[in-house]
């Protein structure tokens, strides 16, 4: 939606989600009629299918947001899906990037990426570490990761759950009353990964600052 705002000569969606990406291209058609829209059924695990569609469509910017991020449902049986889809797909989606001749690259990374505790958090650390690997001083692609906290109502977020569970009468569930994490907004996400992308000269981390840590407990009270 923020891109949209600079008129593109062309925004292509590339979505695993058929539901997703069915949304926003009835969206784009009712509010944003104007801007040409791609509306692409892929994963980034996929090397053929995105072979095809970045040597068709040649994009300048590459905005990677394709991940498993549920921190309980990756630790166990699903660590090896998180490896695949959060650093395999990572790697294939960049070599695409590079042999297509993608200007900017913006990796969506997580701050469970620093020093990570999880399986999540340490596939996102794996896939800066592609990106950061793939950079070259004279390479044609600059590389640029973004990190952030918790995103407000975003999917999986825990301002959802709560509600839904507030909705059936309780109870609230708190995984531990001294956990604390960082939030921002959509708006605030989505606008610092197109001023990453803009700024960036290729190898860096951006990181939001985001204020002081909330506690989720006080958070589950309000």
């Amino acid at each position: 939606r923020q891109i949209a705002r600079f008129s593109p000569h062309l925004l292509i969606l590339y979505e695993a989600n058929e539901y997703a990406l069915y949304q926003v291209e009835q969206e784009f058609g009712e509010r944003f009629p104007a801007t040409p829209l791609a509306a692409l059924a892929g994963d980034v695990r996929d090397a053929a299918r995105l072979e095809e569609v970045f040597q068709r469509f040649r994009p300048e910017v590459v905005f990677h947001a394709a991940a498993y991020k549920h921190v309980p449902l990756m630790e166990n049986d699903n660590c090896w899906e998180a490896v695949r889809n959060n650093v395999l797909g990572t790697y294939r989606i960049a070599r695409a990037s590079m042999q297509a001749g993608v200007r900017k690259f913006v990796l969506i990374s997580s701050d469970k990426a620093v020093n990570p505790t999880n399986v999540m958090g340490a596939t996102k650390r794996m896939a800066e570490m592609v990106c950061q690997g793939l950079q070259s001083p004279g390479g044609e692609t600059r590389f640029v990761v973004v990190r952030f906290g918790n995103v407000l109502g975003s999917t999986g977020s825990v301002i959802p759950k709560f509600r839904e569970q507030i909705a059936k009468g309780g109870p609230v569930t708190v995984t531990h009353p001294d956990i604390t994490r960082f939030f921002m907004l959509i708006p605030e996400a989505a606008q610092l990964v197109l001023q990453a992308g803009y700024m960036a000269q290729g190898g860096e981390i951006c990181v939001l600052d985001m204020g002081l840590p909330v506690r989720i407990l006080d958070l589950a009270k309000d």
